[in-house]
C-alpha cells in the first residue's frame, strides 16, 4: 500500500491592493460582512522590527510607508488590504486572459441582495446572474466589481457542492 504524503493546504488569506483603505475597510466590512482584525495603520519602511524587515524584502526600497488592515471571512479566511500612497489609484484593466491573480469568489445564498448591496456602495454587476446547473442544481454565480474595480464572483453555495456530482438532488 503507497501512502500519498501530498495534502490538501488551507487557504489562509488573500492580500488586495485598494486606493483608500479606510472606504475598502467600510465596504468589505459592511457588505461582505468580514469582521474587523485589526484596524487601518501605517507601516514604515525600517529595518528595526520584523514586520518592517519583512517588508522591505516583499516590496523592496522603493517605498517609505503604507497603510494595512486585516479582515477575516466567517469561515476564518483573512482578507489583508493594502493601500501605497504613490501607487496606481485604479484596478488594472480586467483581462482573465493573462497569467496572474483572476477572481476571488464569495460564497452567499441570497445573491440577490448582495449584488444589490454591491451596487448600493458604486460596485457593478458584470453580467446576469447564471444557473450553474439549470433544472437540475439551484446553484447560481454571478460575477460583481467592487467600487475600486476589483473583480470577484459570487456563489450560491460551495465550491465542492457546485461541483460535485450527485451533490444535490430535489
Amino acid at each position: 500500500m503507497t501512502t500519498n504524503k501530498n495534502y490538501p493546504k488551507s487557504f489562509s488569506h488573500i492580500g488586495i491592493t485598494v486606493p483608500n483603505i479606510k472606504e475598502a475597510v467600510k465596504f468589505y466590512s459592511e457588505i461582505m460582512g468580514w469582521y474587523i482584525i485589526m484596524e487601518p495603520s501605517k507601516v514604515k519602511k525600517e529595518k528595526e522590527t520584523a514586520i518592517g524587515q519583512m517588508c522591505i524584502d516583499v516590496f523592496g526600497n522603493d517605498w517609505t510607508e503604507f497603510e494595512i488592515a486585516h479582515l477575516a471571512t466567517s469561515d476564518g479566511i483573512g482578507i489583508e488590504l493594502f493601500s501605497f500612497p504613490n501607487g496606481i489609484k485604479e484596478a488594472p484593466e480586467f483581462n482573465p486572459f493573462n497569467t496572474g491573480l483572476f477572481h476571488f469568489c464569495v460564497q452567499d445564498p441570497n445573491i440577490e441582495e448582495l449584488i444589490d448591496k454591491i451596487l448600493s456602495y458604486g460596485g457593478k454587476q458584470r453580467m446576469p446572474i447564471r444557473e450553474y446547473y439549470p433544472n437540475n442544481k439551484p446553484f447560481k454565480m454571478c460575477y460583481v466589481e467592487d467600487p475600486f474595480g476589483i473583480v470577484f464572483e459570487i456563489y450560491t453555495h460551495s465550491y465542492e457542492l457546485t461541483y460535485s456530482s450527485g451533490a444535490y438532488s430535489k
